[in-house]
């Protein structure tokens, strides 16, 4: 069982991997909402940073034992992705009160820090705080692992990015239609009126104002990793 469970697990990074390297467009895995790939026109407001809102700064903001792991994962990945000068990492360690959405420039170390949203089912609650993770289907949850960024398309949330996941515990993430995204409930005034974010179907959703910046900041074939103490 555990050697059919293991060859199951490496056809399926195989097509995933196979699916980012053709840059293709998947409209059925997200949704039954009309998509359509981004142009050029539409990249060019990501082809540099926006000045404002400032993000949190720092150069060393992220835990070191989630940067090892994180760095860890780079290396296990190796050709899976294809951009190696930053990551991201996602520290679901801390609240979503928190900006926790870290942009890491691996040359010089520094990063940049977002507001981001966790999945319902990761917080049954509304606590603020991820108590678990899930890869299935319907489960609403969030993902721990590696996942590498794919293609732009427009869909119900707007202006999105695909994610392949490449991990067991995230490998379901392009089925799951698990993406980058803005959404109203990510904005920071949430902070100033609940405390807390809202929780996302297990996408990575971030403030209408910062997805502009966090685009530029991934593009296609980088990783971003997300976990917890």
């Amino acid at each position: 069982m555990q050697h059919h469970d293991d060859a199951r697990g490496r056809r399926a990074l195989l097509k995933n991997s196979l699916i980012l390297a053709g840059a293709v467009t998947i409209p059925g895995a997200v949704s039954n909402a009309a998509t359509r790939r981004l142009t050029a026109a539409d990249y060019s407001p990501a082809a540099r940073l926006p000045a404002q809102p400032q993000p949190l700064s720092s150069p060393r903001v992220v835990r070191p034992d989630l940067m090892r792991r994180a760095l860890a994962a780079l290396s296990r990945h190796g050709s899976a992705i294809a951009q190696r000068d930053r990551m991201a990492i996602v520290d679901f360690t801390v609240g979503s009160s928190q900006p926790r959405f870290h942009f890491v420039d691996l040359a010089s170390g520094r990063s940049t820090s977002l507001l981001v949203a966790h999945g319902s089912g990761s917080d049954p609650a509304h606590t603020g705080y991820l108590k678990r993770f899930s890869n299935d289907f319907g489960s609403n949850a969030s993902s721990e692992g590696a996942f590498v960024t794919g293609d732009y398309y427009v869909g119900k949330h707007g202006k999105s990015q695909r994610l392949i996941g490449l991990d067991p515990t995230n490998n379901n993430a392009l089925g799951r239609a698990i993406v980058v995204h803005a959404a109203w409930y990510a904005n920071p005034d949430m902070l100033r009126t609940h405390g807390m974010l809202g929780r996302s179907q297990g996408c990575f959703a971030v403030g209408d104002q910062d997805l502009e910046q966090v685009f530029a900041r991934l593009g296609p074939g980088r990783m971003i990793y997300a976990d917890k103490a």
